[in-house]
């Protein structure tokens, strides 16, 4: 299997889709269809449907099934698609081949969410779901400081097909350690924490970088890419600085308002509803406007 296109699609603007919800709580699949068509239109390469931006905690089984088959029907061949998978071993590992039936080429794992994550038991997680879908891309989703780059590359030993990490450990310089422990070459590291993060983590080894914002704005997140690509460190943090507000009301309060600042942003635009689900909230309404504000100085 060549592993090689998969990789160089994962260095690029990750997107993470939001899931828009009807007026009676349930998925709206006409809106969801128009926002992936809006960032294919505006040059998204890569998407990760069932991310944590899409809400992938507070939607069903089902929901996440569908989901997974309207972005890949959506995209029809105009992207890679980097599945969200996770929960429990079996859970997981039938999302993951139910994304490979349905014809993704890549699954991304949520970090396990346990109360007892042993450093072996991280391996043996990642291990049977990589092991389950051995002709698809697997990255995992990194959270915890405490894992040694050591074993991802012992995973890596066990799994080829683990090849891409989704890191987002809050901490440039961890990450510039744990890429040289379970090594540089051997995957494509993306900055999982987005744009506001993207600056320090490229010039620490990623190439690619995980993005919310670009639900809104495409073409900010990829002048972005851009320029970190350029080595244009300068026109980067520019990029940085227009949209410096607007990740830190979605990291506010342990980021609590992650994925609703996004969607108050594309209700402002007219593009989709406000509504999330618990235990997330819709922003007051000073909030509101200041997100308005926000979005209406930028070129979309």
């Amino acid at each position: 299997m060549d592993l090689t296109p998969l990789k160089a699609a994962l260095a690029d603007v990750v997107a993470i889709p939001v899931t828009p919800f009807a007026e009676d709580g349930t998925i709206d699949t006409a809106a969801h269809r128009g926002l992936l068509r809006r960032l294919l239109d505006g040059g998204v390469r890569i998407l990760t449907p069932n991310g944590n931006t899409g809400e992938f905690y507070a939607l069903t089984p089902e929901e996440r099934r569908t989901v997974t088959e309207l972005t890949i029907d959506e995209v029809g061949g105009r992207a890679t698609v980097l599945v969200g998978v996770g929960h429990d071993v079996p859970t997981a590992v039938a999302a993951a081949e139910h994304a490979r039936d349905a014809g993704a080429e890549m699954v991304m794992v949520h970090q396990p969410v346990h109360p007892y994550v042993s450093q072996d038991g991280w391996v043996d997680y990642h291990r049977a779901i990589a092991e389950a879908v051995p002709g698809l891309g697997v990255v995992p989703y990194i959270r915890n400081p405490q894992l040694g780059g050591e074993r991802l590359a012992e995973l890596a030993g066990i799994c080829p097909n683990v090849i891409g990490v989704k890191y987002a450990v809050p901490d440039a310089a961890r990450f510039a350690a744990f890429a040289r422990d379970a090594g540089l070459d051997r995957f494509v590291w993306i900055a999982g924490l987005a744009e506001l993060y993207a600056p320090a983590y490229f010039s620490a080894g990623a190439t690619g970088f995980t993005s919310g914002l670009v639900n809104v704005a495409p073409g900010v997140s990829f002048a972005m890419l851009e320029a970190l690509r350029a080595g244009d460190h300068s026109s980067a943090m520019k990029v940085w600085e227009q949209i410096r507000r607007f990740e830190e009301l979605r990291a506010d309060q342990q980021s609590a308002n992650n994925v609703t600042v996004v969607k108050e942003a594309l209700a402002s635009l007219g593009l989709c509803r406000r509504e999330v689900r618990p235990p997330s909230r819709v922003l007051p309404e000073a909030q509101r406007a200041e997100v308005a504000a926000e979005v209406a100085g930028w070129s979309i």
